[in-house]
Protein backbone atom coordinates (compact mmCIF):
# COMPACT_ATOMS: atom_id res chain seq x y z
CA UNK A 1 0.00 0.00 0.00
CA UNK A 2 3.05 2.12 1.28
CA UNK A 3 4.43 1.64 -1.81
CA UNK A 4 1.61 3.38 -3.91
CA UNK A 5 1.98 6.55 -2.28
CA UNK A 6 4.70 8.75 -3.58
CA UNK A 7 7.41 9.50 -0.66
CA UNK A 8 6.96 13.30 -0.86
CA UNK A 9 3.37 12.74 0.40
CA UNK A 10 4.36 10.56 3.18
CA UNK A 11 7.20 12.82 4.41
CA UNK A 12 5.06 15.62 4.01
CA UNK A 13 2.55 14.29 6.18
CA UNK A 14 4.82 12.83 8.33
CA UNK A 15 6.40 16.54 8.97
CA UNK A 16 2.81 17.68 9.96
CA UNK A 17 2.18 14.78 12.51
CA UNK A 18 5.77 15.19 14.39
CA UNK A 19 4.79 19.12 14.84
CA UNK A 20 1.06 18.71 15.94
CA UNK A 21 1.34 22.15 18.16
CA UNK A 22 2.36 24.20 14.61
CA UNK A 23 0.09 22.43 12.71
CA UNK A 24 -2.73 22.93 14.71
CA UNK A 25 -2.22 26.89 15.26
CA UNK A 26 -1.91 27.85 11.31
CA UNK A 27 -5.14 25.40 10.53
CA UNK A 28 -6.50 27.27 13.23
CA UNK A 29 -5.53 31.04 11.78
CA UNK A 30 -6.79 29.74 8.57
CA UNK A 31 -9.85 28.51 9.74
CA UNK A 32 -10.71 31.63 11.14
CA UNK A 33 -9.51 33.27 7.80
CA UNK A 34 -11.89 31.73 5.29
CA UNK A 35 -14.79 31.84 7.93
CA UNK A 36 -14.37 35.33 8.21
CA UNK A 37 -14.40 35.36 4.11
CA UNK A 38 -17.72 32.79 3.93
CA UNK A 39 -19.39 34.93 6.72
CA UNK A 40 -18.63 37.94 5.09
CA UNK A 41 -18.83 37.26 1.36
CA UNK A 42 -22.50 35.41 2.12
CA UNK A 43 -23.61 37.96 4.86
CA UNK A 44 -22.93 41.16 2.21
CA UNK A 45 -24.60 39.02 -0.99
CA UNK A 46 -27.42 38.71 1.24
CA UNK A 47 -27.91 42.09 2.12
CA UNK A 48 -27.15 43.12 -1.76
CA UNK A 49 -30.12 41.43 -2.91
CA UNK A 50 -32.37 42.53 -0.09
CA UNK A 51 -31.59 45.63 -0.90
CA UNK A 52 -31.59 45.44 -4.79
CA UNK A 53 -34.97 43.73 -4.06
CA UNK A 54 -36.50 46.93 -1.91
CA UNK A 55 -35.39 49.13 -5.10
CA UNK A 56 -36.67 47.14 -7.71
CA UNK A 57 -40.04 46.23 -5.73
CA UNK A 58 -41.86 49.05 -7.58
CA UNK A 59 -40.03 50.28 -10.12
CA UNK A 60 -38.61 48.18 -13.40
CA UNK A 61 -34.73 47.32 -14.21
CA UNK A 62 -35.25 49.46 -17.19
CA UNK A 63 -38.38 51.91 -18.51
CA UNK A 64 -38.80 52.95 -21.92
CA UNK A 65 -40.31 56.67 -22.10
CA UNK A 66 -41.37 58.43 -24.68
CA UNK A 67 -39.02 61.17 -26.16
CA UNK A 68 -38.99 64.64 -24.91
CA UNK A 69 -41.03 67.02 -27.53
CA UNK A 70 -38.61 69.47 -27.72
CA UNK A 71 -40.40 73.33 -28.87
CA UNK A 72 -38.31 74.83 -32.23
CA UNK A 73 -38.20 77.99 -32.96
CA UNK A 74 -40.89 79.34 -36.05
CA UNK A 75 -38.83 80.21 -38.78
CA UNK A 76 -39.86 82.47 -42.16
CA UNK A 77 -38.82 82.87 -45.16
CA UNK A 78 -34.25 82.83 -45.42
CA UNK A 79 -33.64 81.69 -42.40
CA UNK A 80 -36.00 84.58 -40.84
CA UNK A 81 -36.76 83.94 -37.27
CA UNK A 82 -40.97 84.65 -37.43
CA UNK A 83 -41.18 83.93 -33.55
CA UNK A 84 -37.66 83.83 -31.29
CA UNK A 85 -40.14 83.13 -27.85
CA UNK A 86 -39.63 79.26 -27.42
CA UNK A 87 -41.52 78.00 -24.71
CA UNK A 88 -41.70 74.73 -23.36
CA UNK A 89 -44.32 72.32 -24.54
CA UNK A 90 -47.52 72.08 -21.62
CA UNK A 91 -47.25 68.66 -19.71
CA UNK A 92 -49.70 66.11 -21.43
CA UNK A 93 -49.94 62.17 -21.98
CA UNK A 94 -47.80 61.39 -24.68
CA UNK A 95 -47.87 58.08 -26.11
CA UNK A 96 -44.70 55.73 -27.50
CA UNK A 97 -44.51 55.87 -30.64
CA UNK A 98 -45.36 52.03 -32.31
CA UNK A 99 -45.32 51.02 -28.81
CA UNK A 100 -46.11 47.38 -30.31
CA UNK A 101 -43.42 46.81 -32.78
CA UNK A 102 -40.81 48.58 -29.72
CA UNK A 103 -42.35 45.97 -27.46
CA UNK A 104 -41.49 42.79 -29.71
CA UNK A 105 -37.85 44.01 -31.05
CA UNK A 106 -36.83 44.88 -27.25
CA UNK A 107 -38.29 41.49 -25.93
CA UNK A 108 -36.50 39.78 -28.15
CA UNK A 109 -32.28 41.09 -27.27
CA UNK A 110 -29.93 39.00 -25.43
CA UNK A 111 -30.87 39.44 -21.39
CA UNK A 112 -34.31 40.54 -21.79
CA UNK A 113 -36.71 38.34 -20.01
CA UNK A 114 -39.82 40.33 -20.54
CA UNK A 115 -41.60 43.42 -21.55
CA UNK A 116 -44.86 44.96 -20.23
CA UNK A 117 -46.76 47.97 -21.60
CA UNK A 118 -48.29 50.04 -19.39
CA UNK A 119 -50.63 53.58 -19.38
CA UNK A 120 -49.52 55.51 -16.77
CA UNK A 121 -51.68 59.27 -15.56
CA UNK A 122 -53.09 60.85 -12.90
CA UNK A 123 -56.34 60.63 -11.38
CA UNK A 124 -58.48 61.78 -8.03
CA UNK A 125 -60.23 58.67 -6.34
CA UNK A 126 -63.72 59.26 -4.44
CA UNK A 127 -65.06 57.50 -2.21
CA UNK A 128 -67.86 59.16 -0.46
CA UNK A 129 -66.37 62.70 1.13
CA UNK A 130 -62.97 61.14 1.16
CA UNK A 131 -60.82 61.57 -2.35
CA UNK A 132 -57.43 61.75 -2.75
CA UNK A 133 -54.95 62.03 -5.85
CA UNK A 134 -52.94 58.80 -7.14
CA UNK A 135 -51.04 57.50 -10.12
CA UNK A 136 -52.80 55.46 -11.97
CA UNK A 137 -51.25 52.19 -13.70
CA UNK A 138 -52.99 50.48 -16.60
CA UNK A 139 -51.02 47.31 -17.23
CA UNK A 140 -52.00 43.80 -17.96
CA UNK A 141 -51.21 41.42 -15.71
CA UNK A 142 -49.87 38.47 -17.36
CA UNK A 143 -46.84 40.52 -18.59
CA UNK A 144 -46.38 43.26 -15.79
CA UNK A 145 -46.54 41.45 -13.00
CA UNK A 146 -43.50 38.93 -13.56
CA UNK A 147 -41.84 42.35 -13.49
CA UNK A 148 -43.63 44.39 -10.96
CA UNK A 149 -44.59 41.29 -8.19
CA UNK A 150 -47.45 42.99 -6.57
CA UNK A 151 -48.98 39.43 -6.25
CA UNK A 152 -46.21 38.49 -3.69
CA UNK A 153 -47.08 42.36 -1.69
CA UNK A 154 -51.21 41.90 -1.47
CA UNK A 155 -52.46 42.08 2.01
CA UNK A 156 -56.05 41.08 1.15
CA UNK A 157 -57.52 39.49 -1.84
CA UNK A 158 -55.86 38.43 -5.25
CA UNK A 159 -54.36 39.82 -8.07
CA UNK A 160 -57.00 39.80 -10.82
CA UNK A 161 -57.70 43.02 -13.07
CA UNK A 162 -60.83 42.63 -14.66
CA UNK A 163 -61.91 46.04 -16.65
CA UNK A 164 -64.05 47.05 -13.51
CA UNK A 165 -61.65 46.20 -11.09
CA UNK A 166 -58.89 48.13 -9.17
CA UNK A 167 -55.94 47.10 -7.21
CA UNK A 168 -55.04 49.93 -4.29
CA UNK A 169 -52.31 50.60 -1.32
CA UNK A 170 -53.17 49.83 1.94
CA UNK A 171 -52.91 53.03 2.96
CA UNK A 172 -54.36 54.99 0.11
CA UNK A 173 -57.75 52.20 1.26
CA UNK A 174 -57.04 53.57 4.62
CA UNK A 175 -57.28 57.28 3.49
CA UNK A 176 -60.38 56.33 1.40
CA UNK A 177 -61.96 54.68 3.89
CA UNK A 178 -62.07 51.43 1.67
CA UNK A 179 -61.93 47.71 1.97
CA UNK A 180 -61.96 44.64 0.11
CA UNK A 181 -64.88 44.60 -2.33
CA UNK A 182 -65.65 48.44 -1.99
CA UNK A 183 -66.06 50.48 -5.02
CA UNK A 184 -64.72 53.61 -5.71
CA UNK A 185 -64.61 56.52 -8.71
CA UNK A 186 -61.75 57.17 -10.49
CA UNK A 187 -62.16 60.36 -12.35
CA UNK A 188 -58.95 61.99 -14.53
CA UNK A 189 -58.06 65.54 -15.80
CA UNK A 190 -59.85 64.83 -18.43
CA UNK A 191 -63.26 64.51 -17.02
CA UNK A 192 -63.14 60.80 -18.22
CA UNK A 193 -64.82 59.12 -14.54
CA UNK A 194 -65.46 55.19 -14.38
CA UNK A 195 -66.50 53.39 -11.20
CA UNK A 196 -64.45 49.78 -10.21
CA UNK A 197 -64.25 47.91 -7.26
CA UNK A 198 -61.24 47.13 -4.85
CA UNK A 199 -60.26 43.13 -5.58
CA UNK A 200 -56.57 43.83 -3.58
CA UNK A 201 -54.90 45.42 -1.32
CA UNK A 202 -50.76 45.73 -1.39
CA UNK A 203 -48.09 46.82 0.79
CA UNK A 204 -44.71 47.73 -0.91
CA UNK A 205 -43.17 48.32 2.10
CA UNK A 206 -43.12 52.17 0.92
CA UNK A 207 -45.33 54.69 2.55
CA UNK A 208 -45.27 56.87 0.17
CA UNK A 209 -46.03 54.34 -3.06
CA UNK A 210 -49.13 52.52 -0.39
CA UNK A 211 -50.80 55.96 -0.36
CA UNK A 212 -50.30 56.93 -4.12
CA UNK A 213 -50.18 54.01 -6.37
CA UNK A 214 -53.09 51.67 -7.96
CA UNK A 215 -53.44 49.45 -10.44
CA UNK A 216 -56.02 49.09 -13.32
CA UNK A 217 -56.38 46.85 -16.29
CA UNK A 218 -54.48 48.64 -19.33
CA UNK A 219 -57.58 48.89 -21.68
CA UNK A 220 -59.62 50.89 -18.59
CA UNK A 221 -56.84 53.58 -17.71
CA UNK A 222 -56.80 53.89 -22.23
CA UNK A 223 -60.44 54.77 -21.65
CA UNK A 224 -59.97 56.46 -18.81
CA UNK A 225 -57.02 58.68 -19.68
CA UNK A 226 -58.17 59.14 -22.84
CA UNK A 227 -55.27 57.26 -25.15
CA UNK A 228 -57.30 54.38 -26.95
CA UNK A 229 -54.32 52.27 -27.68
CA UNK A 230 -51.70 53.98 -26.46
CA UNK A 231 -49.23 53.60 -23.66
CA UNK A 232 -46.99 56.01 -22.03
CA UNK A 233 -43.83 53.58 -20.84
CA UNK A 234 -42.31 50.01 -21.64
CA UNK A 235 -41.25 48.43 -18.24
CA UNK A 236 -38.18 45.78 -19.16
CA UNK A 237 -37.16 42.81 -16.69
CA UNK A 238 -33.31 41.52 -17.65
CA UNK A 239 -31.74 38.92 -16.67
CA UNK A 240 -28.19 40.95 -15.26
CA UNK A 241 -29.16 43.81 -13.55
CA UNK A 242 -25.76 45.08 -13.13
CA UNK A 243 -26.17 45.17 -17.39
CA UNK A 244 -29.17 47.57 -17.18
CA UNK A 245 -27.42 50.81 -17.84
CA UNK A 246 -25.51 49.18 -21.14
CA UNK A 247 -29.04 47.62 -22.58
CA UNK A 248 -30.84 50.82 -22.02
CA UNK A 249 -28.06 52.83 -24.08
CA UNK A 250 -28.53 49.63 -26.90
CA UNK A 251 -32.48 50.30 -26.36
CA UNK A 252 -32.41 54.12 -26.56
CA UNK A 253 -29.56 53.94 -29.52
CA UNK A 254 -31.92 51.36 -31.40
CA UNK A 255 -35.50 52.83 -31.29
CA UNK A 256 -37.48 55.85 -30.76
CA UNK A 257 -37.44 56.15 -27.21
CA UNK A 258 -35.64 57.36 -23.34
CA UNK A 259 -34.15 54.46 -22.05
CA UNK A 260 -33.55 54.90 -18.33
CA UNK A 261 -32.64 52.12 -16.42
CA UNK A 262 -32.77 51.47 -12.53
CA UNK A 263 -28.70 52.76 -12.06
CA UNK A 264 -29.55 55.96 -13.24
CA UNK A 265 -32.23 56.59 -11.64
CA UNK A 266 -30.71 55.56 -7.99
CA UNK A 267 -27.14 56.31 -8.72
CA UNK A 268 -26.23 57.16 -5.26
CA UNK A 269 -28.33 53.86 -4.40
CA UNK A 270 -25.89 51.71 -7.17
CA UNK A 271 -22.65 54.15 -5.94
CA UNK A 272 -23.38 52.08 -2.12
CA UNK A 273 -23.39 49.27 -3.84
CA UNK A 274 -20.54 49.40 -5.62
CA UNK A 275 -18.51 50.90 -2.48
CA UNK A 276 -20.13 47.23 -0.27
CA UNK A 277 -18.58 45.13 -3.12
CA UNK A 278 -15.20 46.96 -3.00
CA UNK A 279 -15.04 46.81 1.07
CA UNK A 280 -15.98 43.01 0.69
CA UNK A 281 -13.10 42.54 -1.78
CA UNK A 282 -10.48 44.24 0.03
CA UNK A 283 -11.76 42.31 3.21
CA UNK A 284 -11.00 38.83 1.36
CA UNK A 285 -7.62 40.35 0.21
CA UNK A 286 -6.19 41.22 3.50
CA UNK A 287 -7.56 38.29 5.14
CA UNK A 288 -6.05 36.09 2.77
CA UNK A 289 -2.50 37.81 2.71
CA UNK A 290 -2.71 37.19 6.63
CA UNK A 291 -2.98 33.40 6.04
CA UNK A 292 -0.19 33.31 3.69
CA UNK A 293 1.85 35.06 5.85
CA UNK A 294 1.14 32.78 8.39
CA UNK A 295 1.74 30.01 6.69
CA UNK A 296 4.47 30.74 5.16
CA UNK A 297 6.38 32.12 8.77
CA UNK A 298 5.48 28.38 9.77
CA UNK A 299 7.10 26.66 7.29
CA UNK A 300 9.89 29.02 7.15
CA UNK A 301 10.30 27.85 11.22
CA UNK A 302 9.62 23.70 10.27
CA UNK A 303 13.00 24.33 7.59
CA UNK A 304 15.19 25.47 9.70
CA UNK A 305 14.08 23.74 12.84
CA UNK A 306 13.93 19.99 10.17
CA UNK A 307 17.46 21.49 8.73
CA UNK A 308 19.47 17.82 9.65
CA UNK A 309 16.51 16.16 8.69
CA UNK A 310 16.46 17.34 5.40
CA UNK A 311 20.33 17.10 5.23
CA UNK A 312 19.60 13.03 5.65
CA UNK A 313 17.60 12.92 3.16
CA UNK A 314 19.17 14.91 0.74
CA UNK A 315 22.30 12.23 1.74
CA UNK A 316 20.29 9.77 1.46
CA UNK A 317 19.47 10.39 -2.07
CA UNK A 318 16.75 12.72 -1.98
CA UNK A 319 16.33 15.02 -5.20
CA UNK A 320 16.12 18.64 -4.50
CA UNK A 321 12.68 18.09 -6.48
CA UNK A 322 11.20 16.05 -4.19
CA UNK A 323 11.95 18.42 -1.16
CA UNK A 324 10.41 21.39 -2.54
CA UNK A 325 7.35 19.11 -3.33
CA UNK A 326 7.22 18.21 -0.13
CA UNK A 327 6.93 21.71 1.35
CA UNK A 328 4.70 22.58 -1.14
CA UNK A 329 2.65 19.78 0.02
CA UNK A 330 2.58 20.58 3.37
CA UNK A 331 1.71 24.01 2.33
CA UNK A 332 -1.57 22.74 0.32
CA UNK A 333 -2.34 20.24 2.89
CA UNK A 334 -2.70 23.00 5.26
CA UNK A 335 -4.60 25.59 3.05
CA UNK A 336 -7.19 22.94 2.32
CA UNK A 337 -7.59 21.75 5.68
CA UNK A 338 -8.44 25.32 7.36
CA UNK A 339 -10.25 26.19 4.21
CA UNK A 340 -12.81 23.38 4.79
CA UNK A 341 -13.11 23.75 8.19
CA UNK A 342 -13.28 27.27 7.43
CA UNK A 343 -15.95 26.84 5.62
CA UNK A 344 -17.59 24.95 7.74
CA UNK A 345 -17.47 27.54 10.76
CA UNK A 346 -18.77 30.46 8.63
CA UNK A 347 -21.50 28.55 6.75
CA UNK A 348 -22.21 27.83 10.65
CA UNK A 349 -21.99 31.23 12.07
CA UNK A 350 -23.71 32.70 9.14
CA UNK A 351 -27.15 30.27 9.43
CA UNK A 352 -27.23 31.09 13.49
CA UNK A 353 -26.85 34.55 12.74
CA UNK A 354 -29.48 34.70 10.32
CA UNK A 355 -31.92 33.01 12.27
CA UNK A 356 -30.97 35.19 15.27
CA UNK A 357 -31.20 38.89 13.72
CA UNK A 358 -34.72 39.99 12.57
CA UNK A 359 -36.90 42.74 11.15
CA UNK A 360 -39.58 44.30 13.18
CA UNK A 361 -42.01 42.51 11.85
CA UNK A 362 -40.62 39.19 12.32
CA UNK A 363 -39.36 38.50 8.81
CA UNK A 364 -35.64 37.82 7.85
CA UNK A 365 -33.79 40.85 7.40
CA UNK A 366 -31.35 39.20 4.81
CA UNK A 367 -31.40 36.30 2.49
CA UNK A 368 -29.53 33.54 3.18
CA UNK A 369 -27.27 32.74 0.12
CA UNK A 370 -25.24 30.05 0.48
CA UNK A 371 -23.65 29.56 -3.03
CA UNK A 372 -21.86 25.97 -3.62
CA UNK A 373 -19.83 28.35 -5.93
CA UNK A 374 -18.54 30.26 -2.84
CA UNK A 375 -17.49 27.40 -1.31
CA UNK A 376 -15.54 25.82 -4.43
CA UNK A 377 -13.77 29.22 -4.95
CA UNK A 378 -13.25 29.64 -1.30
CA UNK A 379 -11.81 26.29 -1.12
CA UNK A 380 -9.39 26.17 -4.11
CA UNK A 381 -8.29 29.70 -3.37
CA UNK A 382 -6.92 28.82 0.17
CA UNK A 383 -5.05 25.79 -1.26
CA UNK A 384 -3.33 27.67 -3.88
CA UNK A 385 -2.28 30.55 -1.53
CA UNK A 386 -0.95 27.59 1.38
CA UNK A 387 0.91 26.35 -2.15
CA UNK A 388 2.36 29.53 -2.89
CA UNK A 389 2.97 30.66 1.11
CA UNK A 390 4.89 27.52 0.56
CA UNK A 391 7.74 28.29 -2.14
CA UNK A 392 10.19 30.24 -0.08
CA UNK A 393 10.43 28.19 2.52
CA UNK A 394 10.39 25.06 0.10
CA UNK A 395 13.15 26.43 -2.19
CA UNK A 396 14.97 27.51 0.83
CA UNK A 397 14.84 23.65 2.02
CA UNK A 398 15.76 22.53 -1.17
CA UNK A 399 18.98 24.58 -1.71
CA UNK A 400 20.74 22.93 1.78
CA UNK A 401 23.64 21.87 1.34
CA UNK A 402 23.69 18.13 2.77
CA UNK A 403 26.59 18.06 4.89
CA UNK A 404 26.05 22.33 6.26
CA UNK A 405 22.84 20.67 6.93
CA UNK A 406 23.85 17.53 8.93
CA UNK A 407 26.67 19.60 10.31
CA UNK A 408 23.76 22.34 11.99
Amino acid sequence: MNNAVPFEWIAAVRFLREGRLQTAFIILGITIGVAVIVFMSALLSGLQVNFLDRVLTSSAQIQLLPLDQVARPLFASDDVIEDATVQRPTQRIVSINQWQKVRDRVAQMPGVLNAAPTMLGSALVTRGDASRAVRVSGVEPESYFPIIRIPDFLTEGKATLANDEIILGTDLATNLGASLGDTVNVRAASGNSVILRITGLFDLGNKAANESVSYVALRTAQSLLGQAGAVTTIEVKIADVYAAERLAQQIAAANPVKAESWIATNAQFFTAIRAQQSSNTLIRAFVGLSVAFGIAAVLVVSVIQRSKDIGILRAMGTTRGQILRIFLIQGGLLGLAGAIIGCLVGAGGLIWYHSLIRQADGSELFPLLLERQMFIVTLGLATITGLLSATAPALRAAKLDPVDAIRG
